[in-house]
């Protein structure tokens, strides 16, 4: 089956290079000039453990193929994917202005009454799949445009994409057709796992319900553990508690500065405004979010309970990637925290394994402002205090003892509880952790 993928974004890039891998014969559409010559000469233009390897294989073996041709992908193809941007416009909606231009290329590139499946793996609102099904027919002006649009969300964990997506919890496909769901059941033919065929409507519900209620496990556990830091309970211990319920479980209960990167708050602003347009009270989702725009502030706070007067002081964030295993800085939580520390007066020394150039090209203004090593122990020399933003290994790793030699003044803020508390007191650093 030959297949083509619209952008390659992190879902269409690892969408079409893990498709190739089970042998697909697979054209990738990408406009930017720049990242289509990357990915041409075989360089991922992102992070994620196994997805150049399996770049570099495809593309040897002639199974995947970028291109800015739209017009021979499109004809080319019996499937086509798209994977574009839906970006937050400034009242939370979904921005289609991407979908929809793909929608007008895919009309007009395609011959009349040949049949082809447009399925949609960006995040959408619900009714997507019918505003689709409009443009096409006024971008056809009269032709017989033969297009089924399906609806496949996906749910990717950044840091394992490659694993997910190649041995997925579930596969979500909401087609219309028993043709569409045929070429739907044959390119997941491979896969074994639970697959859930419904209408597009339901399909373009569950990725956002999904999100928005994994985004509420994360707001629930840091209100809770702002409880236990007054009444001095262990949040950790609380959340071990209420995860082994089954109903509950244990994941996603893990205090700390709050959730970002390109989906939770994405979707939660998308899936509250498409709420609020049915004259729905998705008040809920609103305090979901507030908690976590309250959650830098928190931390600013206990610094100042440790170094009193924060203006002028040299503190070392550790972390910019808004999770391990990835080197993606969108809606970080290491922004509210810089910008918390800034507003105080204090300057900042920021490392990050994979993330600084992101964060140099995504945030420009703010990463004027600050400083950048490589090194956290040369971030961590001289400074006033250092706030762990996102929790990599290897940070656990460091020499803290040496470390706290070559601070300033050793004051540690844990902002994922990844260190061990005890041992951190011993070595004589005044620390503090979340919920704790």
């Amino acid at each position: 089956m030959n297949i083509g993928v619209f952008g390659a974004g992190y879902v269409g890039l690892v969408t079409a290079v893990c498709l190739s891998d089970l042998g697909f014969k697979v054209r990738v559409v990408e406009k930017d000039r720049v990242k289509r010559n990357k990915l041409q000469e075989g360089v991922s233009t992102i992070y994620e453990p196994g997805l150049q390897e399996m770049l570099v294989r495809n593309l040897k073996d002639g199974r995947l193929i970028f291109t800015d041709d739209s017009p021979s992908a499109i004809q080319a193809s019996e499937v086509l994917f798209v994977c574009v941007g839906t970006p937050s416009r400034p009242d939370g909606s979904a921005d289609m202005s991407q979908i929809e231009a793909v929608t007008k290329e895919i009309v007009e590139s395609s011959l009349d009454s040949e049949y082809k499946l447009v399925v949609v793996k960006s995040t959408v609102p619900v009714g997507t799949g019918r505003w689709i099904e409009k443009m096409s027919a006024l971008y056809a002006k009269g032709r017989k445009a033969n297009l089924e649009i399906a609806s496949n969300p996906e749910f990717l964990r950044e840091g394992a994409a490659v694993k997910e997506f190649m041995h997925p919890d579930r596969i979500v496909v909401g087609v219309a057709s028993e043709r569409g769901k045929s070429l739907m059941e044959d390119v997941y033919r491979s896969f074994d796992c639970p697959k859930l065929f419904t209408d597009s409507h339901t399909a373009e519900i569950i990725k956002y319900a999904a999100n928005s209620f994994l985004a509420t496990k994360i707001s629930y556990i840091n209100m809770v553990s702002d409880l236990c830091e007054e009444t001095g309970a262990d949040v950790a211990l609380v959340a071990e508690g209420i995860g082994y319920d089954k109903r509950i479980g244990p994941d996603f209960l893990k205090a700390g500065p709050g959730f970002g990167g390109s989906c939770f708050p994405k979707d939660l602003r998308a899936f509250a405004h498409i709420g609020k347009s049915y004259g729905l009270n998705f008040g809920l989702l609103e305090q979901v979010m507030q908690i976590n725009r309250e959650r830098s502030q928190r931390m600013i706070r206990k610094l100042r309970e440790q170094l009193w007067v924060l203006g002028g002081k040299r503190i070392a964030v550790l972390g910019l990637a808004f999770k391990p295993g990835t080197d993606d800085v969108r809606e970080t939580p290491a922004i509210s925290v810089i910008e918390a520390l800034l507003s105080e007066g204090a300057s900042v020394l920021a490392t990050d394994p994979l993330g600084i150039a992101g964060f140099r090209d995504l945030h420009a203004s703010l990463a004027e402002r600050i400083s950048f090593v490589q090194d956290p122990e040369e971030a961590l020399r001289g400074a006033h205090a250092a706030v762990i933003v996102t929790d990599w290994e290897a940070y656990r790793q460091l020499d803290w003892a040496d470390i706290k030699l070559r601070m300033e003044t050793p004051v540690l803020l844990d902002g994922r509880n990844m260190l061990d508390r005890n041992e951190m007191r011993r070595l004589g650093f005044a620390f503090m952790a979340v919920g704790r």
